[in-house]
């Protein structure tokens, strides 16, 4: 069994790595942290998890935590790269939730989240985890620093034609929608359901920051520079990502979904829908799954994608554990296996 600890298992990303883990037939989960909670039985502040996670929550403490070979940390961003290294050095595999690792310039990562970096050295070591594109990478990593939820919708879904050259890479846009989970779990009054509830806004659209994740990974995947317009807009419902996204095209849609069929054939995790589909992000609750579908109205030169996760799930937990077994040499579908939740 692979003894993994849980630091910070109280928000949402943590309570949903919880869920995933207990029910995995490989894992055993052995430390769960939470400052505020430290001394309370897990399944006393979350009774869906009785039966399942027998733990008590306690202090993040290095020497504890060392006990585990693999190490989650589903925290605010700042916290993961202030105890990575010490895990690292004792031999402890290390999993980031959070965005501490995963832009690889290390002044643009301080420019965006508004603080000075602590382990900037650790930053070239980490594996970006996006299975889909760095799956051989990922097998050998100790430190991985998984995709935020808004990054990976608009990867998964820009990736083949950026992959092929089909479109011009300094003119992409990404319409985004999200769950007010996203925000995590905080009491804050935009969050609150009478404020989001019959309402629906934009906001960073000036600027966000997973722009530059998202920029990182794309130009990687053209093997150039990307230009990209990215509008993400909070809607008042628990779970899910939608990325409408918009590429220039000279290719047949019909063509395209080929190319997509092809891309993802052998990934699991992502199901191109049939021509014609619109993917609802209900169709994705609970699961690890991404859906994708293709639109080229009225024929022309603009390709729409519609891409949909859970961002509590392929968004962030369970992409963590997806990787996660390929770390450790399991099958990577291992205790994801699951039918999305309806209605």
């Amino acid at each position: 069994m692979i003894r993994a600890g849980i630091v910070g298992g109280t928000g949402y990303t943590g309570v949903e790595l919880l869920r995933i883990l207990a029910l995995h037939p490989d894992v055993e989960v052995c430390v769960v942290t939470s400052r505020s909670d430290a001394g309370t039985r897990v399944d006393a502040l979350y009774p869906s998890l009785r039966g399942a996670i027998d733990a008590v929550f306690t202090q993040p403490d290095v020497d504890d935590l060392s006990r585990c070979e693999v190490v989650f940390f589903a925290t605010p961003n700042g916290t993961a790269m202030l105890m990575a290294e010490d895990l690292l050095t004792r031999g402890v595999k290390v999993i980031d939730l959070s965005a501490d690792f995963r832009i690889k310039e290390v002044k643009l990562w301080e420019h965006w989240y508004g603080m000075a970096h602590a382990s900037p050295d650790l930053v070239a070591q980490a594996v970006y985890a996006l299975p889909e594109v760095n799956r051989e990478a990922i097998k050998t990593a100790n430190l991985l620093a998984c995709p935020g939820c808004y990054p990976t919708a608009v990867q998964l879904g820009f990736l083949p034609l950026l992959e092929q050259g089909l479109t011009d890479p300094g003119h992409l846009i990404a319409d985004c929608k999200s769950g007010v989970s996203g925000a995590g779990r905080k009491a804050e009054l935009a969050y609150l359901m009478s404020e989001t509830g019959e309402s629906f806004k934009a906001y960073g659209a000036g600027g966000h920051r997973h722009l530059p994740e998202i920029s990182q990974g794309l130009a990687l995947a053209a093997q150039k520079p990307v230009g990209l317009t990215f509008v993400p807009h909070l809607t008042p419902m628990i779970r899910g990502i939608h990325a409408t996204l918009y590429a220039q095209v000279q290719t047949d849609v019909k063509s395209l979904h080929g190319l997509y069929e092809r891309r993802y054939a052998e990934e699991r995790f992502v199901d191109v829908l049939p021509l014609g589909a619109h993917p609802d992000t209900r169709n994705v609750r609970g699961s690890n799954l991404c859906q994708i579908a293709l639109h080229q109205p009225q024929g022309g030169g603009t390709l729409v994608i519609l891409s949909v996760i859970d961002n509590l799930v392929k968004g962030a937990s369970g992409q963590a554990v997806q990787a996660m077994n390929l770390m450790f040499g399991l099958p990577e579908e291992r205790g994801l296996a699951t039918v999305a939740l309806y209605p």
